[in-house]
Formats: structure tokens, sequence, C-alpha cells
């Protein structure tokens, strides 16, 4: 498309593409914006080396090459603030410069969105489940090595305590936790190897790390826990079984031994479902694998990038069940005077309708002429956490439940000049 668009002199018209979902992931009564801040720290450094333009010259032109060798986005760029809830329709970012700009962004724009908003928004279903206990997320072994860099920051983003990734750590700042595996109660053989076993690891770590109980028999392991550590154990963590069963037994057995305040964790395949079900259970933190950073069921936002103007033209697309609307736009919520958030109204930009009742604008400026506006980094992290507890509290309570149904809160589109279609 650059190539073509180049030679017929099309390039630089001046356009406006926007990310957007058709409609929520199946079952699904909300998302979370997530991958904001990755994108534009990419979008400074997006360029071409030399290694990459030859391997493009095999099929590229020498003006496009020459077009890529002196890349630089140029353009500007809205958006909803990183940890803002969305729904089906939502304008969630928008992207204006010359068509050659735009297009050249395709894909790294939607893979970091699709992925990371994913990952937010099953995290946030989690947290919600997990009723203000704890979460740490535990899937590094599950997904690819640098998708499990940008889950771990997703699932932080979205409320949990933690990551067991140490890069995730080192790039992000994301607090870091973990327990021990059962390789290393297996490591010590013999009749007192899992006794052995914990001595070892109070040894190194102190009493308020959290042993693993459920190598062998978990009465046996929570009894070796104590003994190797005393009453002031920090945690014992469940793995395997009925959690909710043993979480009971395991609780009620340490505090007979005096280890009253000795925490319970637990582990294995949880999703938000699993986690709800264990609400009545005596559990205090969960470790979440697999189902968080595959999605829990939707491994991708479902985002598209579509073109919605040309040079202040609206254009749009009328394919069947996959039609746009066109024109440049913005968003804005209302709600009732509690705060419980009751529509969200998307607008032409520039345009904001009277409404009834108090509003939030959601679209803000994130790029001009290039240059990143926004706060990035620890202090847009910490700030994106905040929103989307703020906005998981501002729901309607039926938007809180795991069961299907329909969006939390209904969408109006406020049309703007039709334009010519596609």
């Amino acid at each position: 498309m650059l190539a073509a668009a180049l030679r017929d002199g099309t390039a630089g018209r001046r356009t406006s593409f926007e990310v957007f979902a058709r409609r929520l992931p199946e079952g699904r009564r909300y998302g979370v914006v997530a991958g904001t801040d990755r994108f534009l720290a990419a979008l400074r450094t997006f360029s071409f080396d030399d290694a990459a333009l030859n391997l493009l010259s095999e099929f590229l032109d020498a003006d496009t090459l020459g077009y890529l060798a002196d890349f630089r986005f140029r353009g500007d760029v809205d958006g909803y603030p990183e940890g803002e809830l969305y729904f089906a329709g939502s304008p969630v970012l928008s992207v204006h410069a010359s068509f050659a700009e735009c297009i050249v962004l395709e894909t790294l724009l939607l893979s970091i969105f699709n992925h990371d908003t994913a990952i937010a928004s099953a995290a946030a279903r989690m947290v919600s489940a997990a009723d203000d206990r704890p979460l740490i997320e535990m899937g590094s072994r599950r997904t690819h090595e640098q998708a499990a860099v940008a889950a771990a920051r997703a699932a932080y983003l979205a409320g949990f305590a933690g990551t067991s990734n140490l890069e995730a750590h080192r790039r992000f700042g994301v607090p870091v936790l973990g327990t021990s595996a059962h390789a290393f109660t297996l490591l010590h053989t013999g009749a007192d190897g899992e006794l052995a076993a914990f001595r070892a690891q109070v040894a190194a770590q102190g009493v308020d790390t959290t042993l693993l109980v459920d190598t062998y028999d978990v009465t046996t392991g929570v009894a070796n826990a104590v003994e190797a550590a005393g009453p002031g154990l920090g945690a014992v963590r469940i793995d395997s079984g009925e959690l909710a069963v043993l979480a009971h037994q395991v609780r009620d057995q340490l505090d007979r031994l005096g280890a009253t305040a000795t925490k319970i964790v637990v582990s294995g395949d949880l999703d938000e479902y699993g986690i709800a079900a264990l609400r009545a259970a005596p559990v205090d933190s969960y470790g979440v694998g697999t189902a968080l950073v595959t999605g829990s069921g939707a491994p991708a936002a479902g985002f598209v990038y579509k073109l919605v103007e040309v040079d202040g033209v609206p254009v749009h697309k009328r394919s069947a069940a996959k039609t746009s609307a066109g024109g440049r736009k913005q968003a804005l919520r209302v709600s009732r005077r509690s705060g419980t958030i009751v529509e969200e109204v998307i607008y032409p930009a520039g345009r904001p309708p009277q409404v009834d009742g108090p509003d939030r604008v959601l679209t803000v400026a994130l790029v001009r002429g290039g240059d990143v506006v926004v706060t990035t980094g620890p202090d847009a992290l910490a700030a994106a956490r905040d929103r989307v507890a703020s906005g998981l509290r501002s729901l309607p309570w039926e938007g809180l439940k795991l069961a299907h149904g329909e969006p939390a809160i209904p969408t109006r589109l406020i049309p703007g000049d039709p334009g010519p279609s596609a």
C-alpha cells in the first residue's frame, strides 16, 4: 500500500485512522485499555535501520526504501488514557497524519493494543472476583517470552499485586513475588526430605517465606512447614487438589499449630470463575498463570484500525457485519450523581453534545507533531492502576457479573456528516 500510494501521489493525503472494537469478546461486559505507554515508547524509536532496509529491498522500489529510511512519525495521536474502560465502538485511539505515516504504524499499534488490552481485561475480571484479595501473575512459562513481560505489566495495571517475571520488574517496575517449586522439595530426598527442604528455604529466605506444602501429603506438609519456620511462618501455598476443601483444612491445622497469622496462597489453573468459587474459602491470595496470559478465553481484544477521514472528509466501510462510522470522533461518559456510569456517548470530534447528568470527556491528546505529550513510565503505570480501580468502582453492579450478558452500559453514537463510503 505504501509503495502504491507513493507512486500515485496519495501517500501525503491527510488521514485519520481509528482503533476500536466492533464488539466486546463473547460474554464480556467491559474492557480495559492497555498498551498505550508501550505503544508511545515504541513510537519514539520506530524507524528502519540498514538491516531492515536491506531486507525490504527484496520487494520494494527505491522511492519506497528512501521514504522508509527517513521515516519518523510526525503526526498526532488522541485516545483513551491507559487503564480506562472501553466498550463496543469506543474510539480507543485515533491517529492523524499522512496516509503513509498512518499505514506504516498499523501492525505495531494493533499488536500491542490487542495483546495488552486482552490481558488487562481478563485481569480486571479476576481482580473483581478476588474481592480485594491479592493476586500474583505467574504465567511466564505459558506464553511467548516477550509476551510474558507485557502480560505481567498489563496484569499489574489491572490490579494484580505483582509478578514472578523479573524482566517486568526491571523494565516496568512491577513488584516481584513468588514461591519455590515442587522441584526444590523433591531435590531433598530421604524420609525427612520435605522438612529438610523447608528448613533450607527458611534459612535462606527467612520465616516470612511461602512454603509449598502439597508435594506429598498436605497435612504432613503443613506440619513440616510450621516445624521448619515456627508459628511466624509467612505463608503456605497449595497448588493442586480441591482447593476450597484443602484451604479450610489447612486453615484449621495452622490455627491449631499456633500459626494463626500464616497466610494461605492457592494456585493451579485458576481463572476468574475458579477465583470466584473460592470466595468463601479462607484463601489470602491467588497465583494465576495460564488463563491470565492467554486472555482467559479472549486472547485478543478484537481491535481494528480503520480509515475514517481523508483530507477532512469522512469515509466509512459498508461491508456486511464490518461497517465503520466515518469521521474523527471523541467520546464522553455520563454518570449519575453517585458516580455510577450510565452511558458512553461517541460524537464528532469538537462537537460535544448536551447530556443529562455529569459527564467526563474520555479522549485526550497523546502525541502532537510526533512528540509524546503525556506522562509515561512508572508514574503513568501507577495512574493507570488507579484509573482501572476507579473505573471498576464506577460500573453498575450488574456490570461486574461474570455471567454472560449485555455490556455494562450502552454506547450511543451521534453521527456526523456521512461522507463517501467504501
